[in-house]
């Protein structure tokens, strides 16, 4: 029922209720951009700033260990209990707006560690912050808490409005993909440029110069930002509470259910998997060990590889790899860019294929070609710099930002297409949709820790830069890619049975 602006949704637990209007899809899914804004900033600022903060290289991957393990834990028991969350505000809601609160204290946490480490006890003139880096990585883990706290209902909720309409079920993920593109280009634009602390003078203090002044500003935004659009959401989509009685009719005896151990009921989801989820989790594995070496070290890879950097040597070769990390947002806001305009065409282009299947595998393929092309272009770099730390020629550095661009678009597919058929495999066995989200979840953090794990050895084997790590993604990209179009089946006939 609708009252003037505020729409309201009274059968978001029924699978058979009709879907809702695309207008609560995209109000819903406009929180991802809030989201989005906060993570971009994340993955191209973070891994850099820990460096300045001092810590090595090869071991900064070790701090993004923090993701994928509080996405291993949270996710799936934020979605178990928001499948039967029987709060007055609804399943979904409570979920998002402590996760967004979660978000803010997280970035005031990052943004401010310098300033605390400082008062402390931090030096200002050794190299290592320990205090600062001890802040860091609290509120790095406080932030990926926040995350998964917050995106898992955020899809749920986006499946709830959607019933049983497949289409719009692929609709809505390709909306939530959209507003992550829009965050995305926000965020690499706040964080390509180097001027923005002078909006706020105050964020620029003894211990913390201009790049880590810069990071906070960008985090203030992005709180205003999530604040403003998860309000807009959670006061427009109302959700009707699922009572007990509703949760018992459908086969949910939350009084039975809540008396047994969150994890022997995650156990007994995954034993009773069905094989399309199950090779849908098995595809999705692959195809993040392909992204997760990009997605850690890309604006790295500017600054060290591309521009001969270093952020802990010489005043010549930071101030080159300070350049490059800001090139390497630049080229994240034109692969964000694709990202948005390919989440809306990814529907057209999975009927023109024939099964989104083929689009993903195609996606995978075309994410190995550009991993692979990294090499090509490094080499370029270091040709035609020779052995004076300089900037590269223009058109190493354009090559470069088109890798990045390309990027964008089996970045599309993967925001989008594995979370619209896991919903759709869901429906098809009766799961709940927060808990098969989890589930799809743990095979995106599974991945991530075994890279984070392995990488920075792996670099530092070959000589301590990224190329290796690029290499290992591609293959496994190519894997993913394989297995999409092999052992997936078609989507078209899950929605028929």
């Amino acid at each position: 029922m609708e009252h003037g602006a505020v729409f309201s949704t009274t059968s978001e637990h029924d699978p058979d209720a009709p879907s809702s209007p695309i207008s609560k899809l995209i109000l819903v899914s406009s929180i991802a951009a809030g989201v989005q804004f906060g993570w971009a900033l994340q993955l191209s600022l973070l891994t850099p700033y820990v460096q300045v903060l001092g810590v090595p290289h090869q071991w900064s991957s070790f701090i993004w260990l923090c993701g994928p393990l509080s996405g291993l834990i949270i996710q799936p028991i934020v979605g178990y209990y928001s499948d039967h969350c029987t709060s007055k505000y609804g399943r979904r809601r409570p979920y998002i707006v402590s996760g967004a609160v979660l978000v803010a204290f997280a970035v005031i946490l990052i943004g401010f560690a310098a300033d605390m480490g400082n008062i402390l006890g931090d030096s200002l003139i050794e190299r290592t912050k320990p205090r600062a880096v001890v802040l860091f990585v609290i509120g790095f883990w406080i932030l990926d808490v926040a995350n998964n706290t917050l995106q898992g209902p955020c899809r749920a909720f986006l499946a709830d409005l959607s019933g049983n309409n497949h289409s719009k079920m692929s609709a809505a993920n390709a909306f939530f993909s959209f507003f992550m593109a829009v965050g995305n280009v926000l965020g690499y634009a706040a964080g390509s440029y180097p001027r923005l602390y002078h909006i706020f003078p105050f964020t620029k203090t003894k211990a913390c110069e201009p790049y880590c002044a810069n990071l906070k500003t960008c985090f203030i935004f992005s709180i205003l930002l999530l604040t403003i659009l998860t309000t807009l959401a959670c006061s427009l989509v109302k959700e009707t509470p699922l009572s007990s009685i509703e949760a018992n009719r459908n086969g949910k005896e939350l009084e039975g259910e809540e008396s047994k151990l969150f994890f022997s009921q995650l156990g007994s989801a995954l034993k009773n998997i069905s094989k399309p989820m199950f090779l849908l989790l098995a595809v999705t594995s692959l195809n993040w060990i392909g992204w997760f070496p990009f997605t850690l070290y890309d604006t790295d890879w500017m600054g060290r590889e591309i521009y001969g950097g270093k952020a802990d040597g010489t005043a010549i070769e930071a101030k080159l790899y300070d350049k490059g990390v800001s090139i390497g947002s630049l080229g994240l806001m034109l692969y964000a860019v694709t990202l948005g305009f390919m989440s809306l065409v990814i529907e057209p282009m999975a009927r023109c294929l024939g099964d989104v299947k083929r689009v993903w595998g195609l996606g995978n393929f075309l994410l190995a070609t550009c991993l692979l092309l990294t090499l090509v272009v490094t080499k370029m770099a270091k040709n035609a710099r020779g052995s004076i730390p300089k900037p590269p020629p223009s058109d190493v550095k354009n090559s470069a930002l088109a890798i990045f661009a390309v990027l964008g678009i089996p970045q599309a597919v993967t925001f989008s297409i594995p979370f619209a058929l896991a919903s759709i495999f869901s429906n098809a066995s009766g799961a709940g949709q927060g808990l098969s989200l989890g589930l799809l979840n743990i095979s995106i953090c599974i991945p991530q820790m075994i890279v984070a794990l392995i990488i920075g050895p792996l670099d530092a084997a070959f000589g301590g830069g990224n190329l290796p790590g690029f290499v290992m993604g591609a293959i496994s990209a190519t894997i993913s890619g394989i297995f999409a179009f092999v052992l997936l089946p078609n989507s078209t006939r899950q929605q028929e049975n």
